[in-house]
């Protein structure tokens, strides 16, 4: 069972920036594509980008360059860097990733990020 684990989250000034992290153990394969989510509050989730094991990444929405989606195979670690916060911004940003050649998608439970004007 794969287990994965965000954190980096928490509450930055508007203009700020924050590294993201999603850390996956317990898997029996290689990891292959992670992906970033966030949901705001009232809102639906909302996938921002995704990452495969090659390191082929694709931004779901154009976001003026401000997330940038990175991994660390050695580490089974994906990171979403995100840079000039803004109040709406404010969500919980989740991971999703898949075993690599697996069709069943492991969710975290996500890391809060509160972003201050």
């Amino acid at each position: 069972q794969v287990q994965l684990v965000e954190s980096g989250g928490g509450l930055v000034q508007a203009g700020g920036s924050l590294r993201l992290s999603c850390a996956a153990s317990g898997h029996d394969f290689s990891i292959g594509t992670m992906d970033w989510y966030r949901q705001a509050p009232g809102k639906e989730r909302e996938m921002l980008a995704s990452i495969t094991r090659s390191g082929i990444t694709n931004y779901v929405v154009p976001r003026g360059g401000r997330f940038v989606i990175s991994r660390d195979n050695a580490k089974s670690t994906a990171y979403l860097q995100i840079s000039d916060l803004k109040p709406e911004d404010t969500a919980v940003y989740l991971c999703r990733a898949y075993e690599y050649g697996g069709v069943v998608p492991y969710w975290g439970t996500g890391t809060r990020v509160t972003v201050a004007s």
